[in-house]
């Protein structure tokens, strides 16, 4: 999955939607998200609406139907889980289903924007919109390092399955924990060794 991720964001997407200028996908999609978390369970319209609108930017998006619902395959059980903690309330049992129904609809908006517009250009809108500079900054080196993180991930698992002669599932999420715990060190230590070479060189 991570190797898909990783090739999907290198390739350069050409659609409708990617052409669309940054400042109005990024608005648009602020409109969509503070108007579906505020507006009344009542307002029927604006969530077809907004669902409407959405399957029609995915038409023109140029993704595949089915890399995004692998996306929101991994982020649901986070939706399930509040639309779940909803439900057992007894004060608000009724309206889990919009809950859920609010979840998804922004999940899939953050997923369209991420997926047609290149970090780049949402990071200039950023600071266009006088975001603070350091939080800028953050963003920029989080982004550039989450693809070494990935690619140190898929040499550890390649090493391990190397390592590994049985495909018992046990073992294998064994593995699996082990790679995970191993990152996590090897990703604090190689933070420190950027951080001291961006500092030797005037970065601050």
């Amino acid at each position: 999955m991570i190797n898909d991720w990783v090739n999907h964001y290198h390739c350069r997407l050409d659609s409708p939607v990617a052409r669309l200028p940054t400042m109005f996908k990024l608005g648009v999609a602020l409109v969509i998200i503070i108007g579906t978390v505020l507006s009344p369970t009542a307002w029927t319209w604006w969530f077809v609406g907004a669902a409407l609108l959405l399957c029609l930017a995915v038409a023109f998006s140029g993704l595949p139907l089915l890399f995004l619902l692998k996306r929101l395959a991994v982020l649901s059980p986070l939706v399930l889980g509040v639309a779940l903690v909803n439900a057992l309330e007894p004060a608000a049992r009724g309206s889990w289903r919009w809950v859920a129904a609010r979840s998804m609809i922004c999940l899939l908006t953050v997923l369209l924007v991420a997926n047609t517009t290149p970090f780049t250009k949402i990071l200039k809108v950023l600071k266009m919109a006088r975001v603070p500079d350091l939080l800028v900054t953050t963003l920029a080196l989080m982004h550039r390092y989450l693809f070494v993180l990935a690619e140190e991930a898929q040499r550890m698992g390649r090493a391990r399955a190397s390592r590994t002669f049985t495909r018992q599932r046990r073992v294998w999420w064994r593995a699996l924990a082990t790679v995970l715990s191993q990152l996590f060190v090897r990703a604090s230590e190689r933070a420190e060794r950027i951080y001291d070479a961006m500092c030797a060189r005037g970065w601050r």
